[in-house]
């Protein structure tokens, strides 16, 4: 199986490259960096394909900044909706097929009981995106479906790692560098390691390796799905389990700082985020049998290859919000 990897430069690129690198040796994995292959540049992205002919395409390179792309919506549109249209059209005509990752944001997080609790969002479900970013992940999304071409678009949300600019980062970044830390606490959804969805792809990619018939399995499985952990958690709750793991493993170098939550309106940002970004992941686990684990264990595994830091950092206060994927 020739397959091309696009985005290693980012989160989940960078996860899924070694676990790819795990597959038989009959995969042979093609994963040009940034430098080589530029998605806002069509002309190039359409050679690479038709040069390297894979079998399958996977792409989870995106757009991701969901401020700036309130003023950059030209420049999330080449990557967020040009740049996997032309995929998945070329992935058409090659008969291959198309792996393709998208977010929370294409709801409106406002999905609730009568009583007013939050409820996990269903592939079924009406989408309505808040923002620019969510509104072009929607959008390249449609175009995959539209094209024809054999997909799995895989929904997640609250992507960090020990990569990269994160959350998980930024938290750990503050927590060693202040005292007092004041993140939002009314925004609810799944943390989601890079290295478990990674993992969870190669899963998925390991069912239609042991297939004896490749178009009839995207067939049968291809489609929306949301690719998530397990468990509810805010923003500031998020960041106090970071701070608590950090410190019971000792790689804050310091005492940890003292943490309290705040409404997103005292945290104003270019870019509307939805309240509730809750994944169900029924559809996924009946299609492929995955064991979906809480996103506190997939924390802690990421936790254990941090590196704790030579010295202690000057403190103050600052506050946070939760970052996009």
């Amino acid at each position: 199986m020739r397959i091309l990897l696009t985005g290693t430069s980012g989160q989940l690129g960078h996860a899924l490259l070694p676990h790819l690198s795990r597959l038989p040796a009959t995969a042979i994995i093609h994963a040009p960096q940034r430098a080589e292959l530029d998605l806002s540049n069509a002309a190039q992205l359409r050679l690479c394909i038709t040069d390297f002919k894979p079998d399958l395409i996977i792409n989870p390179a995106a757009y991701t900044a969901v401020d700036l792309a309130e003023n950059e919506a030209d420049k999330a549109h080449a990557i967020n909706v040009t740049a996997p249209a032309i995929m998945a059209e070329e992935a058409r005509k090659l008969g291959a097929g198309l792996i393709h990752y998208s977010t929370d944001y294409v709801y409106a997080g406002d999905k609730a009981d009568a009583a007013g609790n939050w409820q996990a969002y269903a592939e079924t479900d009406a989408t309505g995106p808040l923002n620019v970013y969510g509104k072009t992940k929607l959008a390249g999304e449609q175009a995959i479906i539209a094209s024809g071409c054999q997909h799995l678009i895989l929904r997640t949300s609250w992507v960090y790692s020990n990569f990269g600019k994160n959350f998980f980062l930024t938290m750990l970044k503050l927590a060693r560098e202040r005292d007092q830390l004041r993140v939002v606490n009314d925004q609810w959804g799944t943390p989601n390691s890079a290295d478990w969805l990674a993992a969870a792809t190669c899963e998925i990619l390991a069912q239609l390796q042991r297939s004896k018939d490749a178009v009839s399995w995207w067939q049968q499985f291809g489609g929306v799905y949301h690719l998530s952990a397990t468990g509810a958690t805010n923003w500031f709750e998020f960041a106090a389990a970071i701070i608590e793991l950090a410190d019971q493993q000792n790689k804050l170098g310091k005492a940890a700082p003292q943490i309290s939550g705040i409404p997103a309106s005292e945290y104003p940002v270019p870019a509307r985020r939805p309240h509730n970004s809750l994944l169900s992941t029924e559809k996924l686990q009946a299609a492929f049998g995955l064991s979906i684990p809480d996103w506190r264990s997939t924390l802690d595994a990421c936790m254990q290859s941090v590196q704790a830091p030579a010295s202690a950092p000057l403190h103050s206060t600052t506050q946070a919000q939760g970052q996009a994927k």
